[in-house]
């Protein structure tokens, strides 16, 4: 693979610079954390990297398998607190019994885990993304055996599928992103880099499909599905809005904002209003360089408010904004890793078999940040939590 690195850093050299947490993804042959985004630069190089994406992901203490029959149940499930990719190649220590490589478990808010058999497993040259619904009542994602999203009701067992075949070779690499809406009628799709293939958004009960602009990340959904939210982190941070979404030839109206500095987006505000951000000063040269926390108008995309984040473990490095907990209060993922500058990162330096990520929840007005719980992975994702997705 030297080769291969020698490309990129040459291509990075000449390309912007772009979310610190991607590159981490596009570079996992051994720069992770350093070097100048892929995405950006290389993005065929990218494909040939898809199959790096099965993402590592173990609590920190295993939930014991639930009576040797672990697989999700057909129905009767309570709501999820979160779901993670499993893995059976340990590089260090014993895989996990009933292990599934590259294959979803969900884990209930009572602490259940369960397999997820009829999601395809994210193994060779695709990434197949589950998504949870806001009251973690629903999940989506790719069903081996139909061939394109699903959508299934955790209580009831019922299920309802898109209405276009996605053929996973062409559609699940790089790295994608899946939102499902709070009732379940709606899922929307992406994945970055977008190559010729649109975004989409499925109306699973009309059974109708529209496309949306590549390479944005949906974090936010109106009710009625007529409004959705999106955000860009390279080479530029951005934040979209388009209305009027059906029927789906109808062009909609879009807003979109370049933002004057990069960003790390939280999923739309339980508002509908606010987007939270962390601010990412990273360079190529020092990396790991994460500021305030900031309030930000989705439309205009002025700061509505900023304050430093208080509480969080002095050693963290990367914070990822996910679930809205409250009004009050978001979902920060965050990692303590060690960052250097790419140039000092040795050629024949392997990554690690796992980071830490503690969960933390964090008080938009004051900035106060209290622990939640902690997990280990291999990156950032290969777990879902409920709602629409943060970026990144």
């Amino acid at each position: 693979m030297t080769w291969l690195r020698d490309v990129l850093v040459d291509l990075a050299a000449e390309s912007p610079r772009v979310d610190l947490a991607e590159r981490t993804i596009a570079t996992r042959d051994h720069r992770r954390r350093t070097a100048i985004s892929l995405l950006a630069a290389a993005t065929v190089v990218v494909t040939a990297l898809g199959g790096t994406l099965a993402v590592r992901l173990l609590p920190q203490a295993p939930t014991p398998a639930t009576s040797g029959k672990d697989d999700l149940p057909a129905r009767g499930v309570g709501p999820l607190s979160h779901a993670y990719k499993s893995f059976c190649k340990s590089v260090s220590g014993k895989a996990p019994s009933n292990c599934q490589d590259g294959g979803w478990r969900v884990v209930t808010r009572s602490g259940r885990t369960y397999h997820v058999p009829e999601a395809l497993p994210s193994l060779s040259l695709r990434n197949s993304p589950l998504a949870i619904s806001r009251d973690g009542r629903k999940i989506a994602y790719y069903s081996a055996k139909e061939g394109t999203f699903q959508v299934r009701d955790l209580a009831s067992g019922a299920k309802t599928t898109a209405p276009m075949k996605l053929p996973p070779k062409k559609w699940l690499y790089s790295i994608t992103r899946l939102m499902v809406s709070d009732d379940g009628r709606f899922v929307a799709f992406s994945k970055v880099p977008e190559f010729k293939d649109p975004a989409l958004l499925f109306d699973m009960r009309d059974r109708v499909v529209r496309e949306l602009p590549a390479r944005w990340v949906p974090i936010g959904l109106s009710p009625d599905g007529a409004t959705i939210t999106l955000a860009e982190y390279s080479p530029n941070s951005q934040l979209r809005t388009i209305s009027n979404l059906w029927p789906p030839t109808s062009p909609g109206n879009s807003t979109a904002v370049i933002l004057p500095q990069h960003y790390a987006f939280s999923p739309l505000a339980p508002d509908g209003k606010t987007v939270a951000a962390v601010e990412d000063h990273s360079t190529a040269k020092k990396p790991c360089q994460m500021g305030d926390l900031v309030l930000l108008d989705p439309l205009t995309g002025k700061k509505r408010k900023t304050v430093p984040i208080r509480g969080l473990s002095a050693d963290v490095s990367t914070i990822y904004l996910r679930t809205w907990r409250s009004a009050d209060e978001v979902t920060a993922l965050t990692t303590s890793v060690r960052c250097r500058p790419s140039s000092e990162v040795p050629d024949d330096e392997t990554a690690p078999p796992y980071q830490t990520f503690t969960a933390y929840a964090v008080n938009v007005r004051t900035g106060e940040a209290r622990k939640l719980t902690t997990f280990r992975a291999q990156d950032i994702f290969g777990i879902a939590m409920p709602g629409p997705p943060g970026a990144i």
